[in-house]
C-alpha cells in the first residue's frame, strides 16, 4: 500500500511538471507543439510580436528569455533546448546580449541545420552609456549597447531581417508575410510619430535611469540618458552622492527602473531629490503599446 501511494505521488509529481512546461502565457509562446508546427526561435519577447505580427498563426514562436528574466543572466530549460533542436529558424538579436555571446555555439551544435538570422544586420552600435558622475576616478570604456530594439527605426530594420528568414524557411507564405510585414512597418511609422509628439519640446532634455537600456531611443529622440548603474556595477557611497548632485543640478525628479534589477540604489537616490521611482519594461512583448506608454512616462519624467 505504502509503494503505491509513493507511486502515485511521484506520477502526480511529472503531471505537474508537465502541465507547468505547456502554460502559453500571454507573454511567451513556449507552449508545446505538435510535429508539423514550424518553430521560430527568438532571444527576446519584443522580437516575438515581431515574428507574430508578419507569421501570424503558421509559425510557433519561442522566447529564450521570459516574461521577468534578464537576458544578461538567463539560461534556457530543457525544454526550449528541446523546442531549438525542432527549430526551423532563430532570429538573434545579434547586438552582444549575455544569452546569444553565452550560447549561440552550443546552439548552432544543437541544430546545425536552423537558420540563424541576425536582427541586427546593418545597424551602427553604439557604446554603452558610460556616466562617471563627476568622479575622477579613471573608468574602462564601455562594452557596445545591445539594446537595439528601443528605437522604432532600428525595430523597422529588425522586422525586415525577420521577413526574409521567414521566407527563406516557408517560401509558400511569402505573400502573406510581405503583406503583413508591410502593415507593421506602417504600425512603426505611426508609433514613431506618435513618439515624436508626445516628446515634443522636450529635445535635449535628461532622464535618469538605473540600468542604461535605452539609448537608442535617446539616441532617435533627441534625448540624454543618465544612468545609475557605474559599468554595469551597483554604484558606490560616492558615486551615490555624485548621481544625487547631477539629478539636483538637472532637476530630475524620476528614477526610470526595469523588472529584474534592483531598486535599492534608485529609490535612494529619489528620497534625497523627493522623486519617484517608475518602472518602464524595454523588454515587454506589446511593442507597440508599451513604447508609446514608456513615451508618455519620460515626458512626464524629462528635466
Amino acid at each position: 500500500m505504502k509503494k503505491n501511494l509513493i507511486a502515485l505521488m511521484m506520477l502526480f509529481s511529472i503531471a505537474i511538471i508537465i502541465s507547468a512546461g505547456c502554460v502559453d502565457e500571454e507573454n511567451n509562446t513556449n507552449a508545446t507543439s505538435s510535429e508539423d508546427d514550424l518553430i521560430v526561435v527568438v532571444s527576446i519577447l519584443p522580437q516575438a510580436e515581431f515574428v507574430e505580427k508578419i507569421a501570424g498563426d503558421n509559425v510557433k514562436v519561442v522566447v529564450m528569455v521570459p516574461p521577468g528574466a534578464s537576458p544578461h543572466s538567463y539560461e534556457p530549460t530543457p525544454g526550449q533546448l528541446t523546442d531549438l533542436s525542432n527549430a526551423e529558424m532563430y532570429a538573434m538579436v545579434g547586438s552582444g546580449i549575455t544569452i546569444e555571446d553565452n550560447m549561440m555555439s552550443k546552439i548552432r551544435d544543437l541544430n546545425p541545420d536552423m537558420m540563424i538570422v541576425d536582427c541586427s544586420e546593418g545597424i551602427i552600435l553604439d557604446e554603452m552609456v558610460v556616466n562617471d558622475h563627476g568622479d575622477e576616478e579613471e573608468h574602462d570604456h564601455a562594452d557596445m549597447d545591445p539594446h537595439i530594439w528601443t528605437s522604432p527605426d532600428n525595430a523597422k530594420i529588425m522586422v525586415e531581417h525577420i521577413y526574409e528568414g521567414l521566407v527563406e524557411v516557408d517560401p509558400e507564405n511569402e505573400e502573406v508575410y510581405l503583406e503583413n510585414k508591410n502593415d507593421y512597418i506602417a504600425e512603426l511609422d505611426e508609433l514613431d510619430e506618435e513618439i515624436k509628439t508626445i516628446l515634443s519640446g522636450k529635445e535635449g532634455n535628461s532622464f535618469m535611469v538605473y540600468h542604461p537600456a535605452w539609448g537608442y531611443f535617446a539616441e532617435q529622440y533627441n534625448l540624454t540618458q543618465v544612468p545609475v548603474e557605474i559599468e554595469g556595477k551597483e554604484p558606490s557611497v560616492k558615486d551615490m552622492q555624485n548621481v544625487i548632485d547631477l539629478a539636483r543640478e538637472k532637476d530630475i525628479k524620476v528614477i526610470f527602473v526595469q523588472t529584474g534589477f534592483s531598486t535599492v540604489s534608485a529609490e535612494a537616490i529619489a528620497t534625497e531629490i523627493d522623486g519617484e521611482v517608475v518602472e518602464v519594461d524595454p523588454l515587454a512583448k506589446n511593442y507597440i503599446d508599451n513604447l508609446s506608454k514608456v513615451a508618455i512616462a519620460f515626458e512626464k519624467g524629462l528635466s
